[in-house]
This record gives structure tokens, sequence and C-alpha cells, in this order.
């Protein structure tokens, strides 16, 4: 086709003199000059040559686009934007290509920066949740009793039933007006749920008188993590300045990031929203958090966030536990080097968007 074009532009320029021959011989035979000849011949001449030029730089821009366009595969219509990358193409659920992975992903093989990559492959990355009691803090005896007989107390001063063993087991996690207002269902207004969930505190405070003992590897464990620069974060349904009192009175050797009370979520667990609040406060994302808990509630509510979670037994057998990523019975048993082992896992509720969609699917099949 190119050469074609090229012929034919020749065939143009070519023909210009032979014009100009013919009419300088019809002139020839004419007794008067006409200039009418030669200025046809000249305009003729220049429309040509400038035709021709015009013509060459659109072929030759033809042949530079045609030469480097790439090459389209049988059966494979490359897009309008398409940009190259090393990391192969990834089909939504809606059916669109994603050819880049998410910018949040911090294992991502195209860090061409080797600081980037130390800093978010290291420790720095990594983040630790701990739920205060039963974790870091013993309540086999006295807290979990003194919690029990609050509610109790409680209910004796409002002059309400006293809550059997079952209420008592299903408000275990749940924040204070949670489980007043849904299970106790002892008020619906706002400011007396909050006078009540003032109260039961209060009084669990006297009972507990509070003093709380670090179990053991505790101190060991949190002074690693704080070698290692990990940000750590405590989460608990107590109000936070109970929380604060209670880790100025054990004497800890170590500071937490970040504390997270009653007073900066609306729900307690099974909600996950208090692990995801204190993950934001960690600057992380969730998939890199690691939950500490010692409860079934804790498992569930570190999985719906996305975080993997280390169950410790100081109330429960193991084999109840087993639904969390790992099973220890003290914090000492554990190292950096396994949580970042269990951070580099990926988790089925990491896996996006494509999950949570054929589940949908099922469901709508269903009903």
């Amino acid at each position: 086709m190119l050469l074609g074009v090229f012929c034919s532009v020749d065939m143009v320029v070519d023909s210009v003199p032979a014009i100009t021959m013919v009419a300088l011989r019809h002139q020839s035979f004419h007794q008067k000059p006409k200039p009418e000849i030669f200025q046809i011949c000249t305009t003729a001449t220049n429309n040509a040559i400038a035709n021709h030029s015009s013509a060459r730089s659109s072929v030759a821009e033809l042949a530079k686009e045609e030469a480097y366009m790439p090459r389209e595969k049988e059966g494979e219509r490359i897009p309008r934007d398409w940009i190259y990358t090393d990391v192969p193409p990834k089909t939504h659920h809606n059916g669109k290509n994603h050819y880049l992975q998410p910018a949040n992903k911090v294992d991502d093989p195209n860090l061409h920066n080797p600081l980037i990559r130390q800093e978010r492959l290291g420790c720095g990355w990594l983040g630790a949740i701990f739920e205060w009691e039963g974790v870091i803090v013993d309540d086999e005896d006295s807290s979990s009793k003194s919690e029990r007989r609050a509610w109790l107390v409680l209910s004796k001063e409002e002059y309400k039933s006293p809550p059997s063993t079952i209420l008592l087991n299903r408000i275990e996690g749940m924040k204070n007006e949670q489980a007043l207002s849904e299970v106790l269902c002892w008020s619906r207004d706002t400011e007396e749920l909050q006078r009540l969930a003032t109260r039961k505190e209060e009084i669990h405070r006297t009972l507990h008188s509070g003093l709380y003992r670090l179990r053991p590897g505790s101190q060991q464990f949190m002074t690693v993590l704080s070698k290692h620069n990990i940000p750590t974060a405590v989460a608990s349904t107590r109000p936070k300045r109970f929380i604060k009192e209670a880790v100025e009175s054990v004497g800890v050797e170590w500071d937490f990031d970040a504390i997270i009370g009653a007073e900066d979520v609306y729900r307690g667990k099974p909600d996950p929203k208090m692990f995801i609040y204190a993950a934001q406060k960690l600057n992380l994302i969730p998939e890199r958090c690691i939950v500490f808990g010692n409860s079934n509630l804790t498992v569930e509510a570190a999985h719906d966030a996305r975080m993997k979670c280390v169950a410790v037994a100081s109330r429960h057998p193991l084999y109840e536990l087993s639904a969390a990523d790992l099973v220890v019975r003290h914090l000492s048993e554990l190292s950096v080097v396994n949580l970042k082992k269990l951070a580099a896992i990926e988790s089925p509720e990491s896996g996006s968007e494509e999950l949570e969609a054929e589940m949908e699917k099922e469901e709508a099949s269903i009903w």
C-alpha cells in the first residue's frame, strides 16, 4: 500500500516537466509569445511539488505508526488505554480488567525503591492490636467474677430482675450501653443508658479494686515488639480513662501507640469496627494487623475486619479456639518471625470482593 502511494506521487511530479515541454512546444507554433502559458506551467509545477512533500510526510508517519504498533495475539484485543506492566491482568467480578495491583498491597513486587520495600516488608509495616483483660493481664478469677457481680449489684440498685447466666454470657464483650438496651432491655433513653453504664463501671472498679496482674510472658513479648518498632494498640469496651489508669497501675515498660475505649466505638464485639478503628489509629491497613484476644467473639470480629487473630487460651481450652489463625497459652510462645509469617499468609477474608460477590449470588439463588 505504501509503495503504491509513493509511486503515484512520483508519477505526478515526473509528469510536470512533460506538461511544461508540451506547453513550450505549443507556444513555438505561434507568432507571438503567450506569457499565460508559462504562468500556468509554473503554477502547476509548484502545486505538484507541494503535494509531493506533504504526501511523503503522511506516508512516513503511517509507516512509523505501523512499525511500532503492538501486535495483537489471536483472539485477544489490546485495549486502547493499555499500559505495560509485569503483573498479569486480573479480571474483576464486574467484568473489568485491572492491569495494576491495588495501591495498598505492601508486597507489590514492582516497588523498585529498596528503601520503600525495606520499610513495607519489615516490622514497621506490621501492627499488633491487643485486648487488655485475658491477654496482657489476668482475668481468670477476680476480673471475670467482679464483672458478673457488677451486673448483679447494678440490678439490685435499679430494682431490676437479676440477669441469668445465659444473659451474662450473651453480653460478654459488648458495650455496656449495648447490653443494657439490646439484651437486658432496661432502658432506651440515651442519657439513662449512659448513667447506668457509668455506674456499672464504678461498681466493677470497686469490686476489682483496680488491681491487675500481668500474665506470664506478656512483659517480655511486649518488650520485643517495642525493640522492633512494631506499633501496638489496646482495644477494650471499657472507658478509656479506666484503661489508662490500669496501664499505669501495672507499671509496664512500654507505651501503646493507641488506646481504643468505649467512647470510640458504637458497638462492641463481635462488631469489627473497634479493631478497624485501631488499625486507622496505627496508620495501617487491616490486612497487616494482628489481633490478640482470648475468645471466639474476638476471632469473629478480627476475621470480619480482614485481620489475622492469635487466640490466647487464658479461660478457654485450646480446642475451643480453633477458629483462630494461631492458638497459644502465653504470649512468650510467640516471636517476631511468627508474626511476619502469619501476616504473609493470604486469608480468604482478604480475598477481596470476588468471594463476597459469589456469596451474594448463592444467597440470591437460594431465596
